[in-house]
């Protein structure tokens, strides 16, 4: 069934019309085998640069090649060892890509904590990008959005791709995924933002297979192609399309793989969530169709991640959630932090069980990964004086695939 939300104006598209095309000429196809899309505005000013980045940087790049070539770019390198305190702290904002005063507020009360807390590392859990995303991968929203409200805080940023960074005609559709392709080249350019692929993953310490496991792997995932609010036109990215079908083999295969103590999976759109959006499976209140629902995300969750993974970090919903593990997680905990630049409506919308919650401030959360446990704590930001309250902390001592202890 066909699944839209209303039209609104989108000034840069019309901006782009009146100026005319890209010539055909400047095209380089992209590196891959999804058949050839209607050409539009997305695919001529991204194909170039970006289907050359992907063919030099593999949906998955490993981990420890990609900090070496960091450091040897002169960009902000992967922590190479637990700080101080032996543990790999990470900053955590969603939501965040307005340039609007709530960001930079919610930038000023993390860049505070930053040395306190021997912060080495963040993550930026999509809709980097309002509204529609970057219009190229030299778009001056990368600039305005995420380099100047984030100077100061000077590590690497994982990144992963929302719905707005992934939309055109209508903001926050999902419906252009080629557009995400822009924010992967970004990351050729950038000393802050890490995006080695579309999805990905980055194990800490790197390189440590020789001398040890990793303590953390993080698993960066793609989730609009599959909880866009329309149809996907390219077939490419269609729910069962060749690209979501490779995006879950990755995935399963690397949780599988992945000898690291804790795992975490990074997605913008969250599995379960009490706030306005919902939980997949029934996002804003759909319970039929491939995409708008989440219905093939909620599979994706539920048959991959859950009970392989220790938590799942999501942002889309404007709220601040530390929701707690259960049976039909299989252990895995659910945390929702989209609140670096927008509010919530200020009220649940569901009961699911909660350590935590706050549906009305701006806020962002640090994850702590030692040895002996992982704890997240959630921050408040008063935008009028930018300054961060812990609000709650949440701790554990045992990954979900912890060995059984012995006799047991």
């Amino acid at each position: 069934m066909c699944e839209l939300i209303p039209p609104q104006a989108d000034m840069t598209e019309d901006r782009w019309l009146r100026n005319g095309t890209v010539p055909g000429g400047d095209l380089t196809s992209p590196a891959d085998t999804r058949p050839a899309p209607l050409l539009n505005r997305r695919t001529l000013l991204g194909g170039a640069v970006a289907g050359a980045t992907l063919a030099v940087l593999p949906y998955g790049a490993a981990g420890p090649a990609a900090a070496r070539d960091r450091a040897a770019d002169g960009k902000f390198p992967l922590p190479a060892a637990p700080n101080g305190n032996g543990e790999f702290a990470v900053l955590v904002t969603g939501d965040a890509g307005t340039g609007e005063e709530g960001q930079y507020a919610v930038a000023a009360a993390a860049r505070d904590l930053m040395r306190t807390e021997q912060i080495g590392l963040a993550v930026g859990l999509g809709d980097n990008i309002y509204e529609n995303g970057p219009e190229s991968a030299h778009d001056s929203e990368f600039q305005d959005k995420f380099e100047k409200p984030n100077a100061g805080m000077d590590v690497p940023w994982l990144m992963v791709l929302g719905n707005h960074d992934c939309s055109g005609l209508i903001p926050g559709s999902g419906g252009d995924p080629s557009r995400g392709d822009r924010e992967v080249a970004y990351a050729t350019t950038s000393k802050r933002w890490y995006m080695p692929g579309r999805y990905y993953s980055v194990a800490l310490p790197a390189g440590s297979g020789a001398d040890g496991d990793p303590l953390v792997e993080f698993f960066a995932l793609d989730t609009t192609p599959v909880s866009s609010y329309v149809v996907q036109t390219d077939p490419y990215f269609h729910w069962d399309g060749p690209y979501m079908r490779a995006q879950r083999t990755w995935l399963e295969g690397a949780l599988q793989a992945s000898r690291a103590r804790w795992k975490i999976v990074l997605g913008h759109h969250p599995y379960l969530n009490n706030g306005e959006h919902g939980s997949a499976g029934s996002y804003d209140g759909f319970t039929i169709g491939h995409y708008t629902s989440g219905i093939h995300l909620k599979e994706l969750y539920e048959e991959v991640v859950c009970g392989r993974a220790d938590l799942i970090l999501s942002g889309h919903d404007h709220t601040l959630q530390i929701l707690e593990p259960s049976a039909r997680t299989g252990g895995t905990r659910q945390v929702v932090c989209g609140a670096a630049s927008k509010t919530g409506d200020g009220k649940a919308h569901f009961d699911l069980p909660a350590a935590w919650q706050d549906f009305a401030s701006h806020g962002f959360m640090v994850l702590k990964v030692s040895p002996k446990g992982l704890s997240i704590d959630a921050y408040t930001v008063d935008v009028a004086t930018r300054t961060a309250k812990l609000a709650h902390c949440t701790r554990t001592g045992t990954p979900v695939n912890a060995p059984a202890a012995a006799g047991s």
